[in-house]
């Protein structure tokens, strides 16, 4: 599951089928009742309205399944199974709202007219968008700078992101030797010398500039010449890397980089209404759970043996130790040999322990973490100190995740899947990164969103 990014593209797609939805209950309500009949049901029984709010319910349902995520429109099938599941969704919550507030109605033949319409204009839309993103004559034109493995990473991301809607012309590079070449897919088309003409020749939009080693080879003076002349964008590699993964590349990282391209200084203000807002939505989480952790309390006491909660020691931040504080799932002598990785489908669990897992009710004593400061709502999750000594020595830059307060909720947990090994810490690390970089309330907001999502519908990354 991947996160809405608002875009001027996602902006553009959200405008244009709120018109289109909104357009096909307008269109029902005059096949359904006439043109005479119809100004009446639209302006005096407040018709327009009606369809907005109807509007309303199928984006938010569009985004419940995903479907702003450009990715997910690789496959047309996939893209036309969660349009029906969506507008589903949509139709079954319009009829609970009808049912509440008949107000609301337009109307049972309007709307059986309205879903398969609108049903219809979306699939006809999503298709026409899907190849119109994909096809290699649209989309802006990138040129990489560089020829190397940073290059070829780039190269690679970007490929396998074609409804993105960049198009790589090919690589400038300082080798001779590799003119010509294919370093993935496209070519190496000239030399650094020679970047203004190219750029110019190929009319390039944007130049990546991907190169592992500049000391001397960078074309300082000609990109300086194009950025000046405004004709053409030009971004450093590894913040494009940033931007379309929505991750910090361990294998191009640099101390320097960190060092002069981390965290922003923030004002002592926004910290600390953003530690506010967290501790808000955990008091309000608490509470508005209290009836689910009696319950869950009674079922763990019931199946067995052993206490209700399970506390267990976790670094913070700045590298300091605190309790963490879980309902148990798994049995009381899980770990008699020692520390271990829990895993997905982890034989140690209770039967209870394996429903509160999956629906995430394990997790809620972690409020009370926030609640005392030792956690955030939003960060990234705390690890046991016996896995961090370890994670530590084999994978570079692991302690500066603890740069700042763990979350019960985190940017790696809503973009990779479940994972326990050291290959996977390595791959959350890299979101960890990215997240302690550009970290507000913002990015927070649509974390929550984006678990609750995962949570309610089981699906994407956990």
């Amino acid at each position: 599951m991947r996160v809405l990014r608002l875009n001027g593209r996602t902006i553009l797609l959200i405008t244009a089928e709120a018109v289109l939805v909104y357009g096909a209950m307008i269109t029902a309500v005059y096949l359904r009742v006439g043109v005479e009949d119809a100004q009446f049901e639209l302006v005096t029984r407040q018709g327009y309205l009606k369809a907005a709010v109807a509007c309303f319910f199928c984006l938010a349902a569009f985004y419940l399944f995903d479907l702003y995520d450009f990715l997910v429109m690789h496959d047309r099938r996939e893209l036309v199974l969660r349009l029906i599941q969506a507008l589903g969704l949509a139709w079954i919550a319009l009829a609970f709202s009808f049912y509440m507030y008949p107000a609301l109605m337009l109307g049972r033949g309007v709307s059986l007219i309205a879903l398969p319409l609108a049903l219809a204009l979306m699939v006809l839309w999503r298709v026409s968008i899907h190849w119109f993103l994909g096809h290699p004559d649209f989309g802006e034109r990138i040129l990489i700078v560089g020829s190397g493995n940073l290059a070829v990473e780039v190269a690679r991301e970007v490929l396998d992101r074609p409804d993105a809607g960049y198009r790589i012309v090919g690589f400038v590079g300082t080798d001779a030797d590799l003119l010509g070449k294919s370093l993935i897919n496209p070519r190496v088309i000239g030399m650094t010398e020679q970047l203004d003409e190219i750029v110019k020749r190929e009319n390039i939009d944007r130049i990546v500039v991907a190169m592992g080693e500049r000391r001397g080879q960078l074309p300082t003076n000609k990109l300086l010449q194009l950025s000046l002349a405004g004709d053409v964008t030009i971004e450093e590699g590894l913040s494009f890397y940033e931007r379309i993964t929505g991750r910090v590349s361990l294998n191009m990282l640099r101390p320097s980089w960190l060092i002069f391209t981390g965290r922003r200084r923030r004002a002592k203000i926004a910290e600390l209404s953003r530690s506010m807002v967290h501790w808000l939505v955990a008091l309000i989480g608490a509470i508005l759970s209290l009836p689910l952790v009696l319950l869950t309390a009674v079922l763990i006491k019931l199946e067995s043996r052993g206490p209700v909660f399970y506390k267990q020691d976790r670094v913070g931040k700045n590298g300091r130790t605190f309790v963490l504080m879980k309902f148990r799932s798994m049995r009381v002598d899980a770990e008699q040999d020692g520390p271990v990785w829990a895993s997905k489908g982890d034989s140690r669990t209770t039967r209870i322990g394996r429903i509160i897992r999956k629906i995430r009710v394990d997790e809620i004593p972690q409020f009370w973490n926030i609640l005392k400061g030792e956690m955030s709502f939003v960060g990234p999750r705390p690890e046991r100190p016996h896995f961090v000594a370890q994670l530590a020595e084999e994978i570079p830059f692991y302690e500066q995740r603890h740069l700042i307060a763990p979350g019960l909720t985190g940017w790696a947990q809503i973009k990779y899947p479940y994972g326990a090994s050291i290959e996977d810490a390595r791959q959350k690390l890299q979101y960890d990164l990215f997240y302690i970089k550009n970290q507000g309330l913002l990015l927070d907001a649509v974390i929550i969103f984006e678990t609750i999502k995962i949570i309610l519908f089981g699906r994407g990354a956990q």
